[in-house]
Formats: structure tokens, sequence, C-alpha cells
């Protein structure tokens, strides 16, 4: 390093000093001998290599110089394992697990599991498994919603070195049989419900040695031939067995595999993503850098916990000691759960905050004079201060915010939401309505969730923050969407992500994980990206034809309309969604000779066929169809179209909205018909927020 370029880095490292834990350590061997600058507040930006010296990966303004891979406060702590002994020493007596008691039919009040207890149920568990010959390295499937033995049985698995794999009942008994398969799962833990599903297959999963049935009574469980190879026994009786056999830990190693995580896949079968002890408390101990929280606080756990959100929400909440209420299992009495558990902490996804959302402004405009004026003053005072940067009259809240904090229990400090983008008018809404820090994320399961998040501080909305501290960003050039480095006022590209966060690859699929990280380590999310000011990150599009409903779930465009390419009165179809929105919409581009047929048949009077396309009656029609042949194709209910659009023209090579191979070109066709798509969102959003559909 020449003089210039050394006394350039200590000025740079004199200027973050107090953003760095150890100024003197760099991560990467390709940047040691570089220049460094500053970023745009939130961000620094570092050259990507040395030779080119372009100026293009971003990394955490809290930690520039160093990615991290440990809790700064705690840099023994490297696997799940770890950080669990560090909470049973640390908060051993404090509550921890909590669910709610049933007496007679009714639901009370939540019942507690202390650290301590959590810590001799999941070695009882753990010794049970080993009791059945279950070895170090062997899969745990787990086949049931939250609840505490889901927590416990994760810790056992930490403790004694197996690797969980969470089945999300929703993907279906056809997915659940491939991935017990695909993963070579060993023992099962599932509900007396999931069960029956299990038994329906049972001969098809020939890996599968135990199943454990949690909240089962063994008198109620079947049992089977010895010829079968299979035991079934209840969760209560593993934990007996256990206990009376109690064996040694197997600590797992940072590099161990922890878990691996199915995703539901849009085409094809479910992936397997790998990650290990190392990945999950780097992306942890990077996030707790950003926010901290204390065994005072109340966590609910109702995101399902075979997703990395929730998964990773609880590594956090195990590191500072946090208690962790779980609902009953029926979100629509969420709203009770929370009124029952009071949180502190609430983690949800857009959807849901689009709802309360709904269900607030739903109430407001009903209550009409002067309480509508009010709210509305109230919130426009609120409003201004925060984006201000000033402290909000206590008044606004004592005459109207704290009824609407009685919603989620009236003690909400912090609200996180992830899994698809929050619309800024959402994000400000919450803002003034909750008030407490209001916070989001970006992140997938391949990088063990967060990869940016929002700064504590910053009010501006619509944007997913800066990078995590245990991780880079940059963004790669997408020529043929026209999205460069290059871009003014804004550089955009594909982000791409870099760090210990970066999982392992796909199990068993080599050629799936060479796809998504080259040879430089950089893991290609598929996601579009923009970097704002301040160093902030802002998701703007979709690199593959694969795209998120607001409620996280991943949609395959084609494959749906191949089914409802089926239908009589579709000559063509486009179907579209985005993350802002839960639900898919279309245009049809109708089989004119058919729809001529139904008017006549249905007595409908046209002067033209544009006219009989914009027909109510015909729209229905087409739109009823769809749903039949939705249903015998077996589309799940986020797949199905939810309003359409009928256009008389078809889509060709000529109008641009044909590939030479016949395939929809997606950008110029939701270019082409940005407007009934935007008239499409703001009709079913008049049906969402009618009184029935907005309440909470």
């Amino acid at each position: 390093m020449d003089s210039t370029a050394l006394r350039r880095l200590e000025a740079i490292r004199g200027h973050l000093h107090s953003h760095v834990s150890d100024p003197q350590t760099l991560l990467t061997t390709n940047q040691t001998d570089g220049e460094f600058v500053s970023g745009q507040g939130y961000s620094v930006v570092l050259p990507e290599k040395l030779q080119t010296g372009k100026w293009n990966v971003y990394r955490s303004a809290r930690s520039p110089l160093k990615l991290v891979g440990r809790f700064p406060d705690h840099p023994d702590i490297g696997t799940l394992h770890d950080n669990f002994m560090h909470a049973t020493k640390s908060f051993q007596d404090f509550k921890y697990l909590g669910s709610r008691i049933r007496v007679d039919g009714t639901v009370g009040d939540y019942k507690w599991m202390t650290y301590g207890e959590a810590e001799t149920a999941r070695t009882a568990v753990g010794s049970g498994l080993r009791h059945h010959e279950i070895l170090k390295g062997a899969r745990i499937g787990l086949y049931f919603i939250n609840r505490p033995e889901w927590i416990i049985v994760d810790h056992a698995c930490s403790a004694y070195s197996f690797v969980s794999v969470p089945l999300y009942d929703t993907l279906g008994p056809d997915a659940v049989n491939y991935i017990v398969n695909h993963a070579g799962v060993e023992a099962i833990f599932c509900l007396p419900q999931t069960l029956n599903i299990l038994m329906s297959f049972l001969s098809e999963i020939p890996s599968v040695r135990l199943i454990v049935v949690v909240g089962g009574v063994d008198e109620n469980i079947p049992s089977l031939p010895s010829t079968t190879g299979v035991q079934i026994i209840s969760y209560l009786k593993l934990v007996q067995q256990g206990g009376c056999n109690i064996q040694p830990f197997e600590p797992p190693k940072p590099e161990d595999v922890a878990t691996i995580c199915y995703t539901s896949g849009t085409t094809g079968t479910p992936k397997g993503a790998v990650l290990t002890h190392g990945n999950l408390i780097a992306n942890v101990a990077g996030s707790a850098l950003a926010v901290r929280f204390s065994p005072s606080d109340v966590h609910i756990s109702y995101l399902p916990l075979a997703h990395i959100y929730e998964r990773c929400n609880q590594i956090m909440m195990v590191y500072y000691g946090v208690a962790v209420g779980f609902y009953q299992g029926d979100n629509l009495k969420l709203m009770d759960d929370m009124a029952a558990l009071r949180p502190t902490l609430f983690c949800s996804v857009p959807r849901l905050y689009n709802r309360i959302y709904a269900g607030i402004l739903n109430a407001v405009r009903t209550s009409g004079g002067l309480r509508e004026r009010l709210f509305n003053a109230a919130f426009n005072a609120k409003k201004q201060a925060i984006m201000n940067g000033k402290n909000p009259s206590p008044m606004w809240d004592k005459l109207v915010f704290n009824k609407i904090k009685e919603k989620l229990g009236g003690r909400v400090w912090f609200m996180g939401s992830g899994a698809s983008p929050l619309s800024a008018d959402v994000m400000d809404f919450l803002r003034v309505c909750f008030g407490g820090r209001i916070t989001e994320g970006y992140g997938m399961t391949e990088t063990s969730c967060v990869i940016s998040s929002m700064d504590d501080g910053d009010c501006l909305s619509g944007h997913v923050g800066s990078p995590n501290p245990a991780c880079e960003v940059k963004l790669v050039d997408v020529p043929e969407m026209n999205y460069t480095s290059d871009d003014k006022p804004y550089p955009r590209g594909e982000v791409c992500v870099r760090g210990p966060i970066v999982f392992r690859g796909y199990y068993k699929d080599e050629a799936q994980t060479k796809e998504v990280i080259d040879k430089e380590g950089w893991l290609h999310t598929g996601d579009i990206g923009s970097w704002i000011d301040g160093g902030r990150l802002k998701i703007i599009d979709r690199k593959k034809n694969i795209f998120k409903l607001a409620q996280g779930e991943y949609i395959a465009p084609e494959k749906i309309e191949n089914v409802y390419a089926k239908c009589k009165f579709v000559g063509q179809c486009f179907v579209y969604g985005d993350s802002l929105n839960s639900s898919l919409v279309a245009v049809v581009a109708v089989e004119l000779d058919v729809l001529k047929a139904w008017a006549a048949s249905a007595g409908i009077k046209y002067e033209d066929v544009r006219q009989l396309c914009r027909d109510p009656g015909a729209r229905a029609a087409v739109l009823a169809d769809m749903d039949a042949t939705g249903r015998e194709a077996q589309l799940r209910g986020f797949e199905f179209v939810k309003a359409v659009t009928l256009v008389p023209e078809p889509f060709t090579f000529e109008n641009g909205l044909l590939t030479p191979t016949l395939k929809v070109k997606r950008p110029q066709a939701k270019a082409y018909f940005a407007k009934v798509i935007s008239d499409m969102y703001a009709e079913l959003s008049k049906v969402e927020s009618s009184p029935q559909k907005a309440s909470l």
C-alpha cells in the first residue's frame, strides 16, 4: 500500500472509529491493500476489487471494516447450542415459553415455562432421541405449527448435533413426502392431525424410524407391526424415556449444519437450503447491532417457524432472554391472544399490517363527524412531528392513539415487517398510530434471513435500509432489463450478497447452487435493487419471472397461465401480482367466438367487442370459468386470480407483447397494461376495505 492510500485509509478509520469494533481488522483479503471510502450515511462503499477500483460494494456503517460473525459482547457464542446455554445461565428463572391454558374448553391466561425448565425438557427430548438410536447428524422433521414443543425439539437438535428439517403443512402431502425422502429424515415430530397424513404414505418414506406425536395420548396412538421398522410414541413418553436415560451433549461446531430449510418452490420440487450454525449466529449477531431487547420484553410467535423469518426471531429472543408467547394456532383469534399476552415485540408481514391499516381507516370513516375530524387532526399533527424529527405531543396519544394501541395489547414498542415490501403509506400510518420503533427488513432463506434492515431513527419510508453488518451487498448490472450501476440518479441492478450469512448451498443440488452462488462467493438474489439517498437499499423489481405476494408466497405466473389457458374463454393470459398486494390479477385476450356465443345465450346486448369485454357480466363469467379450471388443476388458494380484464386483441410479436418463441414479455406486458392492472387492484381494494372485510 503506498503512502497516499495509507493516509486515506487512516483518515477513514478515524472518521468511522465510533462505528467499528476493531478498526485494525479487515475481513476480505482482496481489500487489505486498497483504499476505503466513507459512504452516504447508513452504508459505507468499498471497491469490489483493487484492480478495477470500482466502488460498488456496500457495508453497514456500523461495521465497515469487519463483517460481523459473532455477537460482539459474547464472541464465545458460535452455535445455536452455545446461544441457548448462554440464555440458561443468564436467564435461568425468567419466563421463556408461554401458551394459553384450556379449562373446560375455554381459553384462559398464559402458562409459562422458564428458561431453566426448557433446558431440562431439551435435554430429555435429545436423550430420548439418542435412546431410540438416533445418532449425530440425523435429520429430524418438525411437522406442526408454532408451540413450545417446536422450540424444545429445535434446542435438542442443537445440543445433540441433529439437523432439523421443518415441514410446512401448507405445502401439501406430496411436498412433505418429497422432503422427508430427499432429506433422509429419520424421526418426525407431528400432531395427531398430521399423523394421519403421514400414515397415508408411511410405506413411501423408508428413512423414517420414529414418529413422535405432540399433544397425543399413548392410548390413542396406533401401534405398527415391527416389520414396518417404524415406532410411534407420544411426546410425553419420549420425554419420560429421555429423563430416565440422560445422555451427554454432542455439541456442534459453527461449520456444522443446523437446519435444512425447504423453500415452498415455484416450479418443480422444493429446494433445501443448507444453513450452518455459523450462518444463523452471524445473521442474528449482525441484526443485534441494530436493536436491543431485554428479559422484560414479550414476543408473540405466530409466523410459521418453518420459515426463516420466525426462526431467526427465536434465536434473537434467546440471546436477549425474551419471553415468547404462542398463539392458539388460529389467525382469526390472534388479536384475542395479543390482548391476553400484551406483547412488547410484534413481528409480522405486510398482509396483516395492511389489514390493520384497512380496519382502522374503515373504523375512522364509519365513525364520522367529530371523531373522524379529531383522528385526522391528530394523525396529521403527529406525522408532521415525526417527519421533522421532533417528539409528538403526548396529547394525541391520550386522545386518539392509545385506543388503537390496545388492539395489539397496548404495550408494543417494536414492530418489524418482512417477507415482502411494506408500502410507504402503511409504514407511515403504523408509525403514527402505534409509535415506538417500526422497521422493515429484507432477506431470504439462502442468507439465513436478514440482508438489510432500516436503521433506528430513519424516518424515510419505502426502502429496506442498510446492509446487515454481517454481509456486504452489491448491485450487478442487468442490461436486458435496462438496470445498471451507472443509472441516474441512483445505481440499479441485481442484489448480490456475500459474507458469513450466505448458505452452504441447496441440499443434493450442486447445479442450482452454482446458479445462485458465483465463483467469488456472491449470492445472486434475483431481486432488482437501487441505492437511494443515505446508502439505503430499495427493492424495485424481480429479475426472474417469479415474485412474492404481500403474504410472502412465491408465485410462478407461467404455471398459472398454462392452467388458465385451458379455459374456453381464454385465448391468451397474462397473470400479474406484486409484493404490495395479496392477490393475483389477469389480463385475458379472449376467444371472441366463445365470448360472443355466451353473450347471445345470456341476452347481453353490445355495440362492439370492446364494449362486450367491459361488461361486468362477461368478466364475471370468464372469472368463474377460470376459477373452475383452477380448482380442477388444484391450484393453491393464493394462485387463483381475483380480478380479470378482458381485451379483444391477442398478444403478438408485432405489438411487442410476445417473444419470437411466443412467450409473454412480462416487463413489457406490465407496462402496456399498467392502467388496467392499477384499476383492478383499486377495485379489489374497495372490496377488502368494506366493513365485512376490514375487521381486525
